[in-house]
């Protein structure tokens, strides 16, 4: 009696188990489905121009000569390392797969597969679409809590060129 608990136990275990990484499998496929990956990238290289064009504005109308392009690069290439989707991409799966339930996740897959949305599922459906807030909130939350900081680089390496043309 004993020994088949312990096969029982085993077995679920190893079942929940698999299904936790489906579940992760499918919360990764429907990101790449979404195209959060791109955009996020996008967003990212957006921001990014700003902040140099931000940092260019300030050396020119207080030194009156422009950020060199080496120094542009290497502004651009810290912020590309530290906000790429992939420093963030497992931390965001796991919270869809913590905010969803597997049928919800598989609603989403098949929406964004073009399979539609069967009419037994459009209270499902909108009961995903008042959860992407709190998951969006979510995401905000954790990219801004594991992120990196590329200030005291952009900081030094303007610093330094300032310093050297006087």
């Amino acid at each position: 009696m004993r020994i088949n608990l312990l096969l029982l136990f085993t077995n679920l275990l190893l079942v929940s188990q698999g299904t936790s990484a489906d579940i992760l499998k499918d919360a990764n496929r429907l990101l790449k489905m979404t195209g959060t990956d791109s955009r996020f990238e996008l967003v990212s290289t957006d921001q990014t121009k700003k902040i140099i064009r931000t940092y260019s504005s300030i050396v020119n109308m207080s030194e009156a000569v422009a950020l060199p392009k080496n120094i542009k690069d290497s502004i651009a290439n810290c912020y590309a390392e530290i906000y790429s989707w992939e420093n963030f991409s497992d931390g965001i799966a796991k919270i869809l797969v913590e905010n969803l339930s597997p049928k919800e996740m598989n609603l989403l897959i098949d929406f964004y597969s073009n399979l539609g949305l069967p009419p037994r599922e459009i209270d499902t459906f909108k009961s995903i679409i008042k959860k992407a807030e709190r998951i969006e909130q979510i995401s905000f939350e954790y990219i801004y809590e594991n992120s990196g900081s590329c200030v005291r680089h952009d900081a030094r390496l303007i610093n330094n060129f300032v310093a050297n043309l006087k």
